[in-house]
């Protein structure tokens, strides 16, 4: 057969970086690492053609030239993927659908042929199977949770590489913690399960064979859920063969806060070549972490943890949710203060949703709370629960925060706290490539000429070319990405 596989698009949010990529002349950060691995899965005699709608436009004659079409996508690619499907129908193509969207809300989507649901190491084989004999069924489901070293090596020779930011390696799936509003749970299970060291290498090394010399994100929802195997196996492992390859990538990743209590793990990963990581933070109440269930979070100096990992060279990314049952009026100030003190430069500021299926949900459910589903952008001021605190003041104080954080004065400044603490490890020089020098010119003339506030770009690249020289690309980025915060806080304010 001629399979097409189509990933949706996904709205512009804090997490698309679309204006920074554009520095840099990229289409996006990430490629469908999930389509990827399906396609690796799929027996070798079909023939398979790979549409990322955020890359490329779907055209007719892309549909038109397979036999069957399959679809996968996150909850926030959900009106994309309906109009896609809605097109793919038209043409009289066969649907398959999977990923996480379908696997919460495949009700919402009528037209659909077949649904292949949760982990597809598990579904896959029998929708093949029936398939090939022609009996496929609408769904094929099961709550088993699979060995996920049956997965196999992404077929990376599907996408175009050079449209992209970063490449991604999945190692785990499943996270000890159970905060309410987390789907991670639902989807993956609290028992955390991983690739052998083996499979880890196998990916790295068809990453280099690729040509690929950038940047991996290794899209574990928490990396360090099983530390012991980390210490003993995969860094040590990912330490020599970096080594053996001369560096050839920065890796970065999830991981919870607790992170911050274990010196031998931080060091292997900086050693291995990690150089930030996304930690969810939520709140800097503790009477909002504890509703939520973020026992890790609730018993600590969350911005001396944070301080820490940055103390130690790595840079910290978080997430911050406001809505919770116990937010007061403050928690809009406090949680300004609290990202401007600790230096959190990409600060994702969220309003809290009930993912289906979550505690949160089933809590909102049986307090009759509940309105509907999450869109999966928490950023379109949409929330899919009646909130305890005033709807209009949460709205407005969200967009104060965010308004706020991303003002050209507060941005650079946080920037400037970051780079005191931060403490990169001595590295190899990267070798600079023409793209790079672009960037460099164009955030001149955007942040330094044309944006207003740009007198807070000269003050920090002056800082740092004084004070932290060795840090100055690092400055750059960070300038380029609050660009990018600063055009996702406009439409929330409704500009």
């Amino acid at each position: 057969m001629k399979i097409l596989l189509i990933y949706p698009e996904y709205p512009d949010t804090f997490w698309s970086f679309r204006h920074a990529l554009k520095f840099i002349n990229k289409k996006a950060a990430f490629p469908p690492l999930g389509l990827l691995t399906v396609a690796g899965m799929l027996p070798h005699e079909h023939d398979l053609k790979l549409v990322d709608m955020n890359v490329d436009k779907l055209k007719d004659r892309d549909i038109k030239w397979c036999d069957i079409v399959f679809i996968s996508a996150m909850v926030v690619q959900k009106e994309s993927a309906k109009k896609v499907i809605k097109k793919c129908k038209s043409l009289g193509k066969r649907v398959v659908a999977g990923g996480p969207l379908f696997t919460v809300q495949h009700e919402d989507f009528p037209c659909v042929d077949h649904f292949v649901l949760n982990e597809g190491e598990i579904t896959l084989p029998p929708f093949l199977e029936d398939l090939k004999t022609g009996h496929a069924r609408h769904i094929y489901s099961s709550e088993t949770r699979p060995d996920i070293r049956l997965a196999p090596v992404p077929k990376w020779n599907l996408i175009k590489r050079e449209k992209y930011s970063s490449m991604a390696l999945q190692y785990s799936r499943g996270c000890p913690f159970d905060c309410e509003f987390c789907d991670i749970v639902v989807l993956n299970g609290r028992v955390p399960r991983t690739k052998s060291r083996e499979q880890v290498l196998e990916e790295l090394e068809a990453i280099y064979k690729s040509g690929w010399r950038e940047s991996v994100f290794i899209v574990d929802d928490n990396f360090i859920g099983n530390k012991r195997k980390l210490k003993e196996e995969i860094l040590p492992a990912i330490i020599r063969w970096m080594q053996e390859k001369h560096n050839p990538f920065t890796f970065y990743t999830q991981a919870s806060i607790n992170l911050a209590d274990d010196d031998e793990l931080i060091e292997l990963m900086v050693k291995a070549g990690f150089s930030m990581v996304f930690v969810g933070i939520e709140s800097p109440s503790k009477e909002s972490l504890a509703e939520c269930g973020k026992t890790q979070n609730v018993t600590r100096d969350l911005e001396a943890a944070i301080h820490k990992l940055q103390n130690s060279g790595l840079e910290v990314q978080g997430g911050f949710i406001l809505g919770f049952d116990s937010d007061t009026q403050s928690i809009f100030q406090e949680i300004i203060n609290f990202v401007q003190n600790s230096g959190v430069v990409t600060a994702m500021v969220g309003l809290l949703n009930a993912p289906t299926g979550t505690r949160l949900y089933k809590r909102m459910a049986r307090e009759e709370r509940l309105t509907g589903n999450f869109t999966g952008n928490n950023t379109d001021l949409a929330i899919n629960f009646i909130p305890k605190m005033n709807f209009d003041t949460l709205i407005n104080g969200y967009r104060k925060v965010v308004d706020t954080l991303y003002a050209p004065k507060q941005y650079y400044e946080r920037v400037r706290v970051f780079l005191k603490e931060y403490r990169p490890r001595p590295r190899r020089a990267r070798r600079l490539h023409f793209e790079h020098y672009v960037a460099l010119l164009k955030s001149i003339w955007v942040l330094g000429i044309k944006e207003r506030g740009r007198q807070y770009f000269w003050k920090l690249m002056l800082w740092t070319a004084v004070h932290r020289p060795r840090v100055f690309p690092t400055s750059i980025t960070l300038a380029i990405y609050g660009f990018h915060f600063r055009q996702v806080a406009r439409q929330i304010q409704g500009n």
